[in-house]
């Protein structure tokens, strides 16, 4: 395990607790009869602000919410595993502007739902992945890009004029903000190759001496004559030492 992945209660916990949040806001609308889609985001009006804290739990159905949970529970015990200690200021941070953004840009109707926070948890995972260089990360990128990849297309109007286009603009925009703005150190750089080094030297290079000046490969690699005679006559030697010492040994009698 990497040292810099730590599994906690918080992996499954936070995102648990999160989805299992938006499904008894939606109890709640079902069994007292409420109608929480006006405290969503109305954009450019006063009234309409107070959605940028609620409209994440508000569902318009049962469809639209099981479409956002599943999502949910992947990317935030994603991000609480690999970015623990930028998580929770992602998903603040990441309500809130994307929230603003959609206020700003959005249509004259009611924003409602989690998906333009998952865009936001997509897009910081996605990017900052890419960012980091870190191998474990990037396989982390290229992971979310294959299951999650088809969402891009809903961050262009006229594609389904049923969702808030705007909202998933908004949430791509703030996680790639996010990954830009906050730094992970605790992740190394990729490590340079001896090659890579400004002080390289190719002629101390073992690899580099099983070839001639022409490219052609040697077996073994190239040694001056001088130590290849040295080396031939200290090995004669041990030879005919140990044969010299072995036969003393025999002819001495037994105590």
């Amino acid at each position: 395990m990497d040292k810099n992945f730590k599994f906690t209660n918080a992996v499954i916990g936070l995102p648990l607790f999160f989805v299992l949040f938006l499904w008894f806001v939606y109890w709640l609308e079902i069994r007292f009869d409420f109608d929480f889609v006006e405290n969503g985001i109305y954009p450019r009006t006063f009234s309409g602000l107070q959605g940028v804290f609620f409209s994440p739990f508000i569902h318009s159905d049962l469809e639209h919410l099981y479409n956002n949970s599943i999502p949910l529970l992947v990317l935030l015990a994603a991000i609480q595993f690999f970015y623990s200690k930028q998580s929770m200021r992602v998903v603040g941070y990441g309500i809130l502007f994307s929230g603003i953004l959609t206020w700003l840009i959005g249509r004259e109707s009611y924003h409602i739902g989690a998906s333009g926070f998952i865009y936001v948890l997509f897009a910081f995972i996605f990017f900052k992945g890419i960012f980091t260089k870190y191998y474990r990360l990037v396989a982390l990128s290229l992971s979310v890009i294959m299951m999650y990849g088809g969402m891009i297309w809903y961050i262009f109007p006229k594609v389904d004029d049923r969702i808030s286009w705007e909202g998933h603009l908004a949430g791509l925009i703030t996680g790639f903000a996010l990954a830009v703005l906050y730094q992970t150190p605790e992740f190394k750089k990729v490590p340079k190759y001896d090659w890579e080094m400004s002080d390289y030297d190719p002629a101390k290079d073992k690899f580099m001496q099983r070839f001639d000046e022409n490219g052609n490969f040697v077996n073994p690699p190239i040694v001056e004559p001088e130590e290849e005679i040295q080396a031939y006559y200290s090995s004669n030697y041990d030879i005919n030492y140990n044969l010299v010492e072995n036969k003393k040994n025999e002819s001495e009698p037994e105590s």
